[in-house]
């Protein structure tokens, strides 16, 4: 069921994304060559300490999992997806890293990612990043009353397959709110027109997920998390979490 959110609610959920801002800022100003990712994740737990926050993905364990996820951002790097686990390894020079980090708030919470280069970037890997984050504004530039979850999931999509890039089978976005997975699903490709229908008071985590080979296959790692592609491609995220307003979408996890 989809839950909608008064403008109120909506106001609180900023207050969780502005936490997300901050945790995914300081990650990302800390992602320096020797860097491991373990201290990543160090660096947003002391953000969300320091804003009274709690992580929606530490302790989170969904069906496919075999364990409890143990930290509070995913880290994945260079052909890592998604959901990368944080450990002992340390960033090189021009490895790619996505971050994904949430919290929540006042019984609210924010989830956003965001991928970038750690010192001298390859060329290919920051045209796959900026096409992410265009394909995200394509589909946050969709999600207006009226719209439907296709017409999200079609300019997503389009973006994507236009530069070349794949995307990893059945992996998409979905509703925000009390919990971090919520109705509906946002697939990250499909036919427009189609879908529930976008109305005031919905919160929506778009999250494109883009393969610099343009497969759309992946496998997943011996821990249980960790998606990466299967041709050793690399591959970024980006997400928000936006809300479907009247005056058009808000985006609550913005810095």
């Amino acid at each position: 069921m989809v839950e909608l959110k008064t403008n109120r609610e909506i106001d609180e959920m900023r207050a969780a994304g502005r936490v997300v801002a901050r945790a995914l800022a300081a990650a990302r100003r800390a992602a320096e060559v020797g860097v491991s990712l373990r201290e990543l994740d160090s660096v947003a737990r002391t953000v969300l300490r320091g804003a009274g926050a709690s992580s929606p993905f530490l302790g989170y364990r969904p069906r496919f999992a075999p364990v409890p996820f143990p930290a509070v951002v995913c880290a994945s790097v260079n052909d890592a997806i998604v959901h990368g686990i944080p450990d002992d390894y340390r960033l090189g020079d021009g490895d790619l890293v996505s971050i994904d980090c949430g919290a929540e708030l006042g019984g609210w919470v924010g989830d956003a990612a965001v991928s970038f280069t750690v010192g001298r970037p390859r060329p290919a890997d920051l045209r796959l990043i900026e096409t992410a984050e265009a394909a995200l504004a394509a589909g946050i530039a969709a999600a207006v009353p009226g719209n439907r979850i296709g017409d999200i999931a079609h300019a997503v999509g389009t973006v994507c397959r236009t530069a070349g890039y794949g995307i990893p089978d059945g992996f998409g976005g979905h509703g925000v709110g009390r919990t971090m997975h919520e109705d509906p699903g946002v697939p990250n490709e499909g036919p427009p027109g189609r879908g529930t229908k976008l109305r005031p008071g919905m919160v929506l985590a778009i999250e494109p997920m883009l393969i610099a080979g343009g497969t759309d296959d992946y496998a997943c790692d011996a821990d249980g998390w960790t998606l990466r592609t299967v041709d050793g491609s690399r591959a970024a995220h980006a997400e928000h979490t936006v809300a479907v307003t009247a005056d058009g979408p808000r985006i609550l996890t913005a810095p």
